[in-house]
């Protein structure tokens, strides 16, 4: 029965895994001190290269009305692998369908056993 469940589990990874269009990369915004001058500074560090993912665009519509029209939310979701971890407010650039875009997410993931769910944001500038 558990080795039924575990390629169950495994075929559906690969199933979604079939849909990854899009390569990210992670960088990190990582605090550095240099112990010679003792002064802190920030690098930015790729920690992820070249992982499978797709984005997931969804446009919604808000209650609230305008003088002119209704407010329009776009949701963007990465899905990507379950085994890595991007920590929150890593720079993560997308290419997908052949754009390249940079985005930053601050909440939690969703974690599953055949993908990870997190929602992203345009990235503007570190925080």
């Amino acid at each position: 029965m558990v080795e039924a469940i575990c390629a169950a589990r495994k075929a559906a990874r690969q199933a979604i895994e079939r849909t990854y269009d899009g390569v990210a990369k992670v960088i990190e915004h990582q605090k550095i001190k240099d112990e010679q001058s003792k002064l802190t500074y920030f690098e930015d560090k790729v920690v992820l290269e070249n992982q499978p993912c797709k984005l997931s665009f969804k446009n919604l519509s808000t209650a609230r009305q305008s003088e002119s029209a209704a407010a329009i939310i776009q949701t963007i979701e990465l899905f990507i692998s379950p085994d890595i971890t991007i920590k929150p407010g890593s720079k993560i650039i997308v290419t997908q369908a052949g754009i390249t875009t940079s985005y930053t997410y601050s909440g939690v993931p969703a974690v599953y056993d055949t993908h990870q769910q997190i929602i992203l944001e345009l990235f503007t500038e570190w925080a």
